[in-house]
């Protein structure tokens, strides 16, 4: 019995310590044929039968030690897909290794990977791969122990066609012609740290690279990589800025790859290769907040990891707390304030959209029988942070509460890590402050749903231009519209623009907002569009279809297909411009919007 809900794999009886992959990517049939060497340690004595997570995997062959070991599929369940029971032809005593090899081959349907045809990329020449495995979808690439309590290493060889490069979540380990097939390479790389399944990554497109720093390099298509090399420019001074808090980086290599626009999120912490929207090439440094947040997790998340999705706000709180103390080491006390602000305001908006009542709002949710995808939200993120600033708020400040994340950081590295195991390490780092700890009402922040138990108090001093520029706005009759100058708007930072914004949807304005276009961004455009769609301006439907369409990031394209479809009298029309376009979606976002539009998931023609 898994003691993770969202794997099938005996985590309890045995561990997986390295893998060893040998893949050749197919474009033509968009499949990866492939061997996975795993290492796996008994944890009990008469050992002989293992469970690995499997999806859509068509399984060849399997060998324990070179011999041959019966295997058998069980039944498909609906996201967690179907586990394959291996038996020994031999016994294992504790602290034994065995080399499980599977020969098996990925589907076209594979969920944790996107292929794109030449026609869906800037160059328009090659085709392109790309994995997403976070939270549970390695086992669609790889059969696995697919959970986030196993951790190991892995190597990699992968064959592709001669014309296009290959990055993984690893160090590049050389290249060389495939012996097998002179019009293939085969490129190598050695992930040394444990780390757990969902962070192995592959790429393979017609890729460029640029120096940016003296660990990093940003890849992406020729057509973006020099926009990429100014716009992470400061990749360097952010990574120092983070081990100044919380210690030596130990991934070695700190990349950065700009992915297609289907690409689902903001970014994605795969170590030694984070992923990036390109979104974020929109000319608007301050957006690298996201490579902050990405950088944050090579401590909380790879380094030290949830040990089950229940406990995901381990992850992504702690990351968020570190990346806003990179700002305020960076730019300024006033600026970590700011964006805790408006991290609060998107914690209000999960909640609205889940409902305050809804158990996916706690901070430790239960996931029994429940898709990790369907989960997701702001929730683990800024309950997270907003638990932790509260914490630092009791226990005596910013550098006070430091030394507790990096004392937490030392204590469980290289591990995975509980709520609970949290918890008694705060307890124990602050053991002289015990009676403070024991006023928190953990009950209410851990497990009840809605908004926290308690507000904290940020500073204001950024968002009171926003909140007067707003207010303003508001108050505004139709005919003193003419007072405001596009220079209101200009001493903003894009920050405050984009809290300007968030403060008129509260208030569904959107009189006149068309001349901040000038300050376009993507994120300021994106709020802009919600608020003109939620006040009903019909003109700005068309626009916010073509913008839910041309990139894939959910963060963007769930909520403004929500918003049109809440739009009575253009339901029919977000319905058939998303099935329309549903092909060239990533797989998590199709199967996501399907849901939020009440479409039918096998209804696929396109209109």
């Amino acid at each position: 019995m898994s003691s993770d809900p969202c794997s099938f794999s005996c985590v309890t009886r045995c561990v997986t310590r390295h893998l060893n992959l040998t893949l050749r990517v197919d474009f033509d049939r968009r499949v990866i044929r492939a061997k996975v060497e795993l290492t796996v340690e008994a944890l009990e004595d008469r050992f002989s039968a293992l469970t690995l997570d499997t999806k859509d995997l068509q399984v060849v062959s399997v060998t324990a030690n070179g011999q041959a070991a019966s295997f058998t599929m069980g039944p498909k369940h609906s996201f967690k897909g179907t586990p394959l029971d291996i038996t020994l032809p031999f016994d294992l005593s504790r602290g034994q290794h065995v080399i499980v090899e599977v020969t098996y081959e990925t589907s076209p349907s594979a969920s944790a990977l996107q292929w794109l045809s030449p026609e869906q990329t800037a160059g328009r020449k090659q085709p392109y791969l790309f994995s997403q495995c976070q939270a549970h979808h390695c086992r669609s690439m790889i059969p696995c122990q697919d959970s986030p309590c196993v951790k190991h290493t892995y190597y990699a060889q992968v064959s592709v066609p001669k014309d296009l490069v290959t990055v993984m979540s690893a160090v590049r380990d050389g290249q060389e012609v495939d012996p097998q097939d002179n019009n293939r390479v085969l490129y190598r790389f050695r992930q040394t740290v444990p780390m757990p399944s969902y962070l192995i990554a592959i790429a393979v497109g017609a890729l460029e690279s640029r120096e940016i720093g003296p660990r990093s390099r940003v890849w992406s298509e020729k057509e973006f990589v020099d926009k990429a090399a100014f716009e992470f420019s400061e990749t360097e001074a952010m990574l120092k800025a983070a081990e100044d808090l919380v210690g030596p980086y130990v991934w070695g290599r700190y990349d950065i790859l700009v992915l297609p626009p289907s690409f689902p999120y903001g970014g994605m912490e795969n170590p030694c290769l984070t992923y990036a929207t390109p979104t974020l090439l929109a000319g608007d440094k301050s957006l690298s907040n996201v490579i902050a947040h990405e950088i944050s997790h090579s401590w909380t998340g790879n380094l030290v990891t949830n040990k089950t999705w229940e406990h995901f706000w381990l992850n992504e709180g702690h990351t968020v707390y570190l990346e806003r103390m990179i700002g305020r080491s960076l730019v300024s006390e006033q600026f970590r304030q700011f964006k805790a602000m408006g991290g609060w305001k998107d914690l209000q908006d999960s909640v609205n959209t889940f409902g305050a009542n809804n158990v996916l709002t706690n901070l430790v949710p239960s996931l029994q029988d429940v898709d990790p995808d369907e989960a997701f939200s702001s929730v683990p993120y800024e309950k997270g942070f907003a638990l932790l600033y509260h914490l630092e708020e009791l226990m005596g400040g910013p550098e006070v509460f430091m030394g507790f994340v990096r004392s937490y950081i030392q204590m469980f590295a290289y591990g995975s890590v509980t709520t609970d195991e949290w918890k008694n390490h705060l307890f124990s780092y602050f053991k002289d402050q015990v009676d403070i700890l024991n006023k928190v009402d953990w009950n209410a922040w851990m497990f009840t749903p809605g908004m926290p138990p308690v507000k904290p108090q940020y500073d204001t001093t950024l968002a009171d231009a926003c909140i007067s520029l707003s207010q303003r706005w508001v108050k505004a009759k139709d005919q003193d519209m003419s007072s405001f100058k596009e220079s209101d708007v200009k001493t903003l930072s894009s920050h405050q623009l984009i809290e300007f914004l968030s403060l008129l949807l509260q208030e569904e304005d959107s009189r006149g907002l068309i001349y901040i276009m000038s300050a376009y961004n993507p994120q300021i455009r994106f709020r802009w569009l919600r608020l003109c769609v939620r006040s009903r301006w019909e003109e700005a439907v068309p626009m916010a279809l073509k913008m839910a369409t041309e990139q894939g990031r959910m963060k963007y394209t769930r909520p403004l297909f929500r918003e049109i479809f809440n739009y009575e009298k253009y339901r029919d029309e977000a319905v058939r411009v998303f099935v329309a376009h549903r092909a060239a979606m990533h797989p998590v976002t199709s199967g996501l919007v399907a849901k939020d539009l009440q479409v039918d998931a096998s209804k696929t023609t396109s209109l």
